[in-house]
């Protein structure tokens, strides 16, 4: 810059505002700053700048896990705002796991990133650390999986109605023993739509058991063994409501294990952004979560916030509606 500044007799400060486009440059002279600079081949140090104005251009994204295909479809919706603001992103995975969350949210701590978006995990029964985060004063919004205690803006979906509209697909398909496969009852996406199976089941006059309802909350072989054995203990159950993927993926595994005919013995339905949902055998019913726009929703809602350093407010949040995609796994 200073060599910038001594060929066209220029102050370095005006270089510098050249270069970032400032109103307060004129076209000509920016026209000379930048055409001297692409034949040096300079380039603004963007690291040296961040730091000198307090800032890193980088947002983190922490998230329980990457094989469940909202997450994957959220992330590249966060990614296309991020880019298209000059922005990187960081993601972090706490597979779950509470200890792992806690320790992801202390590394953040201290201006590594200039805002965090978080889907909490599974285990997560105390926020704490989260309180201790937002006390850093780094902008966080929530998405889909969210804590209450924090006084900042959510994007989730319709978990109550969607909850109750995919019990209330079983029960209109014929079936009237629906086990609900619990994805977490510490999030409030999994007590909000424990809620609609349970109002569903109350308006059509059906009893809430609950023996019915299992914590899907093990692994894959875990979750399939459970259901299994509820399958044999109850076999009377003639449809599964899965709250997560993995968790319907486990539900075939369990009636192809026992000789359950899907959907004629048990029908099965699913929140699911799989996109080979309609490739299985048989294809799978969905409630289907608009994951790419929670994404870049709450991306957006972030952005702005560091961009106008103004505080995020839950008056904020938003609310998207999921879609029911009905297809042979739930045929009457």
């Amino acid at each position: 810059m200073k060599r910038l500044a001594q060929e066209l007799n220029l102050s370095i400060a005006t270089v510098s505002r050249a270069l970032q486009d400032s109103y307060e440059v004129s076209a000509h002279t920016k026209e000379r700053v930048k055409a001297l600079a692409a034949e040096l081949n300079y380039e603004p140090n963007a690291y040296a700048s961040s730091l000198r104005r307090n800032i890193s251009k980088t947002i983190g994204v922490v998230i329980p896990e990457v094989n469940n295909h909202f997450f994957s479809l959220a992330i590249n919706g966060i990614e296309e705002v991020a880019r298209q603001s000059g922005y990187h992103v960081l993601i972090y995975l706490t597979h779950e796991d509470y200890d792992r969350e806690v320790a992801i949210t202390q590394y953040l701590t201290g201006g590594r990133v200039d805002g965090i978006l978080m889907s909490v995990a599974s285990e997560t029964q105390e926020f704490g650390h989260l309180l201790k985060l937002q006390a850093t004063k780094p902008a966080i919004v929530f998405f889909d999986r969210v804590c209450d205690s924090i006084a900042t803006a959510q994007v989730t979906t319709n978990d109550f109605e969607s909850g109750f509209q995919a019990t209330e697909h079983l029960i209109q398909a014929g079936c009237r023993h629906i086990a609900h496969l619990l994805v977490s009852g510490n999030l409030s996406i999994g007590r909000m739509r424990m809620q609609g199976y349970q109002a569903a089941l109350q308006q059509y006059g059906l009893p809430f058991d609950e023996a019915l309802v299992l914590d899907g909350n093990g692994n894959d072989e875990q979750n399939t063994a459970l259901i299994t054995a509820l399958l044999t203990a109850r076999p009377e159950v003639d449809g599964i409501f899965a709250s997560v993927e993995r968790l319907a993926i486990s539900s075939y595994h369990a009636c192809n294990g026992l000789g359950r005919a899907i959907p004629e013995q048990v029908k099965i339905i699913s929140f699911s952004n799989l996109g080979v949902a309609a490739l299985l055998d048989p294809a799978l019913t969905t409630i289907t979560q608009p994951a790419y726009e929670i994404g870049r929703e709450a991306a957006k809602i972030l952005l702005r916030a560091i961009e106008k350093k103004k505080p995020i407010l839950p008056t904020q949040s938003l609310v998207l509606k999921s879609e029911l995609f009905e297809r042979r796994s739930t045929a009457k």
